[in-house]
């Protein structure tokens, strides 16, 4: 008996001092640089937004928050590399909508999205547009439906990649208006902005943030966004949806993970210092400037895992029925 007490006790008091270190590194959290690793490189959206948070955290906390890009195959690189570092809360994902594409899109991915990774909070949502070349015989969405139905396989639509929310706003439009439409990928939106600028393709799907500018100058067409409501940032532009396609909402989106075991202690003050950092007025200047979207409140890690379960599960279906596999 004085055995097991023993025994007992020891274990008791263990597990008493764990959660005592536990609650002092969450308490003294941050006390060192937090790296936000971003899988793309410098200038594109993700890394806009990830500069834009990381500044305003240093701010707030006065420990350096640095962006750490590692861009390749739609950032899954920088994922797997995330989910395999310690989870202590300095080493941060910026993740987004393309990698609730990439779990069904490709054979071989190095980390599982919803068991290596854990939500800590949105950071902003964007709506994708759709833009043709201003020699394209087209000034609505019905008559870019028309026109690729009357010439089908030669309507060229460019994107940022195979498997980006760019494409796949692409192949879903497809499936949703029985259009045959040729997806032409490009090794990032740039090149494939300045193609479609050129007239070498003749449409896209570019996030809002990227081809706004080429609309406000008039070197692209604005024809509809693909989020669920008018954009602020285009006036006058209407919803695919409004246009006459249903079922048709695409929006890009970029949150933090962490490593999975992450103590909650951390998670929660990480959400709670990003929330935070939203509402500063230095960010809603950048956002507004951007074209970023502020996440909706209270905007929980729970929040964001139920979105990310939710886009999993969409673009599984849409990649099922496009036939899509990467290695």
């Amino acid at each position: 008996m004085k055995k097991a007490f023993l025994t007992k006790f020891v274990a008791l008091t263990a597990g008493v001092l764990a959660c005592g270190a536990v609650l002092a590194q969450s308490n003294s959290y941050p006390n060192k640089t937090v790296n936000l690793v971003v899988g793309y490189s410098a200038g594109g959206a993700t890394d806009r937004v990830a500069r834009i948070i990381a500044k305003q955290l240093t701010e707030q906390t006065g420990q350096p928050f640095v962006v750490d890009n590692r861009p390749g195959a739609n950032s899954n690189i920088a994922a797997a590399y995330s989910a395999g570092q310690a989870p202590d809360g300095y080493t941060i994902f910026v993740g987004s909508v393309a990698n609730t594409i990439s779990r069904s899109l490709y054979s071989n991915l190095q980390y599982d999205l919803l068991k290596d990774l854990q939500p800590i909070v949105l950071l902003t949502t964007i709506s994708n547009i759709l833009v043709v070349n201003p020699k394209l015989p087209v000034k609505t969405v019905q008559e870019y439906i028309d026109y690729a139905k009357a010439n089908p396989g030669k309507l060229t639509c460019a994107s940022s990649g195979v498997g980006s929310s760019i494409h796949l706003s692409c192949e879903l439009f497809k499936m949703r208006t029985g259009t045959d439409i040729l997806h032409v990928p490009y090794k990032g939106s740039a090149p494939a902005v300045n193609d479609l600028l050129g007239g070498q393709v003749d449409s896209m799907f570019d996030n809002l943030p990227s081809s706004i500018p080429q609309v406000r100058a008039g070197k692209l067409r604005a024809l509809a966004v693909t989020a669920g409501d008018p954009v602020p940032f285009a006036p006058g532009v209407p919803t695919v949806n409004q246009s006459g396609v249903e079922d048709f909402v695409v929006t890009s989106w970029f949150g933090l993970y962490a490593p999975t075991g992450t103590p909650t202690g951390i998670i929660d003050k990480l959400n709670a210092e990003v929330n935070k950092a939203l509402k500063a007025p230095a960010v809603i200047k950048a956002y507004e400037d951007a074209g970023f979207m502020m996440p909706k409140a209270p905007n929980s890690t729970a929040d964001l895992a139920k979105q990310t379960q939710v886009e999993v599960d969409k673009w599984q279906a849409v990649i099922e029925k496009a036939n899509l596999k990467l290695k």
